[in-house]
């Protein structure tokens, strides 16, 4: 079965900065890919296939500076990330969405790269576990659970938050039985959403919802106030973080509720 251990990175600024330029390199690739997508399938009236796109990473880094300084793994995920989006699109599209087409990515929506296989590694040094990045660092990792010994690592994906928070997220592969369920069970409930509350249970007992008016209201003041900024002024910078925590602060308080509830049953 597949898992995914996710964990927060502890990056010095100098490990931020190179995170940044690996991050940035491989969004100009994505958009590059998609251009390349694009030329390609009006010179020969069809779509490439990802082999044919990843074949030009060779020719690409003799003239890309700063091409090389990313590991080859990682670039050939980001072509297959486009692959992927593409074939996202095809599906919505199939089951009757109307769809456009894949744009480009400016900054702040592209906050990720993927290891895959090989090029990362979880290590200890002076009694800190770091994770080693092929190309780029040794970044301290903050382990809070344990990776189970009989895991096999796949990959490992490296994300910027909008706070600026970096977080390492590993594909586990493990042997693990598939439980069937028992045909007689002696304890089950059901369990349905609710309209004038959250859910209701075959036990009678009524779920009520979470109640975050507060914090919505308070998110709505601070995104006024990000709209009233020079957008790209460091006051602007300054507030689009804080509605930035203050959307987290909705997403943990929605998570902690959820596990609660789920812990509960």
């Amino acid at each position: 079965m597949y898992y995914a251990y996710k964990y927060r990175l502890k990056p010095s600024d100098t490990h931020r900065e190179e995170l940044d330029r690996h991050r940035d390199i491989c969004r100009q690739l994505y958009n590059h890919t998609l251009y390349r997508l694009n030329e390609y399938q009006d010179d020969h009236g069809e779509l490439p296939s990802m082999t044919t796109l990843r074949s030009e990473l060779p020719e690409l880094k003799k003239w890309w500076d700063g091409l090389s300084d990313v590991y080859s793994k990682v670039l050939q995920t980001v072509v297959e990330r486009l692959f992927d989006n593409l074939k996202a699109l095809s599906k919505l599209k199939e089951n009757g969405y109307g769809v456009g087409q894949l744009k480009w990515k400016p900054p702040r929506e592209f906050r990720s790269f993927t290891y895959s296989q090989s090029g990362f590694k979880l290590d200890k040094k002076g009694g800190q576990a770091v994770l080693s990045l092929s190309k780029l660092a040794d970044i301290p990792i903050q382990l809070h659970r344990d990776i189970p010994d009989d895991a096999e690592l796949k990959q490992v994906t490296v994300k910027k938050e909008p706070m600026g928070e970096w977080f390492a997220t590993f594909g586990v592969q493990m042997d693990r039985e598939i439980l069937e369920p028992p045909e007689n069970p002696e304890k089950c409930v059901g369990i349905d959403v609710g309209i004038l509350t959250y859910a209701h249970d075959t036990d009678g007992t009524a779920v009520g919802s979470l109640d975050l008016s507060d914090e919505r209201d308070r998110l709505e003041r601070e995104q006024r106030t990000l709209s009233r900024k020079q957008h790209g002024s460091n006051n602007y910078e300054k507030q689009r973080r804080r509605v930035a925590e203050y959307h987290a602060d909705l997403r943990r308080k929605r998570r902690d509720f959820l596990h609660k509830l789920s812990a509960y049953y």
